[in-house]
């Protein structure tokens, strides 16, 4: 074998040599940078995230491989902070963030915290969602004199009473902490709409979001509603043809023909704004965004209760609903309606149905035909016997008396107002007579020699004065300390209705303005130093 021909140089590499020798680093600074630039290797700097893998937990904390040289690490203090299921994810194998604290400790290792991670990705988390106007749903944890306190991950956040949807803004300080203390445990819809990660402030806006929440609400109870399902709700609103129903966030109708098997002729009868219900979901209808629901479908249909509760030949008492041309409708007890047939009513074929019943009026009929599975009931007034309307007019009566007798007694207690009213003006009127009396002796005494004493004639004024004071006063005390009560009061707020209002001084509204505003940074700073 030739032995130059094993050290000849490869004529494809002549320049190889040289280029590894370029590559080559020929000092420490030249490797760090060698291998900087290789493995894009960078040193923990204070304040980092790294995501870290679980090398071991002891009991002095938990070792982290971050990709630096040395393995990371987390004391045990910083464990004891996390919550329950974030300390649960702490496994060994376990990919987790970790906050640097310190590149490195006395022995070459980075101090990392895992608490810090998630406080800080929570601010940027926070700022991201500012920005973008994302809506937060959070619950409300607690409150201060200023404002709720609601939990964003592992930081809290602030809502000062300004933003917070159906606070009064001129409520006395307990009256204000009673309502915020009655918010905890709610969730709400927020926008952020401040973050400071120096001074630690996150404040959020109810207001802003009520709409986007709202929205956001109904999209959730749309999708979960079925058609058949019972759900409980409260009244919001009572129009002409039915009752708005609250079901959690979405609105539901229940029309005037749902509200109850008997004729209903205004929603006012059965329902009122504020009634919790439980109602039965007719139909959802996604497209159009409505919700039809029924009252009535949770009660017992009457009619399958009539074959049971009617006989034919029966004498029961019914109020007429509506009149027709060919008769009347009549409702019983039971809730339905039978009809009154034109020729079944008393009078003469002359007459019209209108011109003999009217809608309310009470009276004695017999059912006369049944048929619950058409749904027709079928009653007479004319088969009713002259004794059965006696004895229906005697039960009338007697139903009525105890009604007379709290209108007797409503008048007899109006009587002494009257009179009382009557003696107001028998004194004014004897007053007036004693005037007009004493005015032609007065024009006698001018014209006349007087011979008495002027001292004389003044004691007899003196006598006649006092005279028409004990009477007036003998008829004053007949009447009742009340009504004098009355009288000063209504006279008392007289004047204080003749005194000029004082205007509210501006200054006084900006010093109050001042006033909250300062509260509320005291405020959102107390939760800054909480966190």
């Amino acid at each position: 074998m030739n032995i130059d021909t094993l050290t000849a140089p490869d004529p494809m590499g002549q320049d190889r040599p040289g280029e590894i020798e370029d590559e080559q680093p020929k000092t420490m600074q030249d490797l760090d940078e060698y291998l900087a630039g290789a493995y894009d290797y960078q040193a923990p700097k204070h304040g980092d995230i790294r995501q870290g893998v679980v090398v071991d937990i002891n009991e002095n904390g938990a070792i982290l491989d971050i990709g630096s040289k040395r393995e990371g690490f987390v004391p045990a203090e910083d464990l004891t902070r996390l919550d329950e299921e974030t300390r649960a994810a702490v496994q060994i194998g376990s990919t987790i963030p970790a906050f640097v604290l310190r590149p490195s400790d006395k022995e070459g290792r980075p101090v990392l915290s895992i608490h810090q991670a998630h406080m800080y990705q929570d601010w940027l988390d926070a700022e991201e969602m500012m920005k973008s106007g994302e809506l937060y749903e959070g619950e409300i944890s607690n409150y201060n004199r200023g404002g709720l306190i609601v939990k964003f991950g592992k930081i809290r956040g602030f809502i000062p009473c300004s933003q917070i949807v159906g606070l009064p803004r001129r409520l006395r300080e307990e009256q204000r902490r009673q309502r915020l203390a009655a918010m905890i445990g709610e969730r709400v819809g927020l926008r952020v709409i401040e973050v400071d990660r120096q001074r630690r402030r996150l404040i959020f806006s109810q207001r802003r979001a009520l709409r986007a929440w709202q929205e956001l609400q109904r999209e959730r109870v749309m999708d979960d509603l079925r058609e058949g399902e019972t759900r409980h709700g409260e009244v919001t609103s009572i129009t002409d043809f039915g009752a708005f129903v609250d079901l959690g966030g979405a609105d539901g109708l229940i029309h005037v023909s749902e509200l109850s098997w008997r004729r209903v002729e205004h929603p006012r009868e059965v329902l009122k704004v504020g009634d919790e219900v439980d109602v039965y979901v007719l139909s959802v209808d996604q497209e159009r965004r409505r919700i039809a629901l029924s009252l009535k479908k949770l009660q017992p249909d009457p009619w399958t209760l009539v074959d049971d509760h009617y006989n034919v030949g029966q004498l029961v008492e019914g109020r007429v609903t509506r009149v027709v041309d060919f008769g009347a409708f009549v409702a019983l007890d039971l809730g339905i309606e039978g009809l009154l047939h034109a020729n079944e009513m008393i009078g003469t074929p002359e007459l019209s149905p209108s011109d003999i019943v009217q809608p309310g009026d009470k009276l004695p009929v017999k059912v006369i035909g049944i048929d619950s599975r058409r749904r027709r009931l079928d009653l007479s007034a004319r088969q009713v016997g002259q004794e059965e309307w006696e004895r229906w007019m005697a039960e009338q009566q007697a139903a009525r008396e105890p009604e007379e007798e709290v209108a007797e007694g409503a008048e007899v207690t109006a009587e002494p107002v009257a009179e009382e009213a009557a003696a107001e003006a028998d004194v004014e009127a004897f007053v007036a007579e004693q005037q007009a009396a004493r005015e032609p002796e007065e024009e006698v005494a001018e014209g006349a020699e007087v011979t008495a004493e002027p001292v004389a004639e003044e004691a007899a004024a003196e006598t006649d004065v006092e005279a028409v004071v004990a009477e007036v006063a003998a008829i004053v005390n007949e009447m009742d300390e009340e009504e004098v009560q009355a009288s000063e009061t209504a006279a008392g707020e007289e004047a204080e209705a003749d005194e000029p209002a004082v205007e509210e001084s501006p200054v006084l509204e900006e010093e109050t303005s001042t006033e909250a505003e300062v509260i509320v940074e005291e405020a959102a700073a107390e939760v800054g130093e909480e966190i």
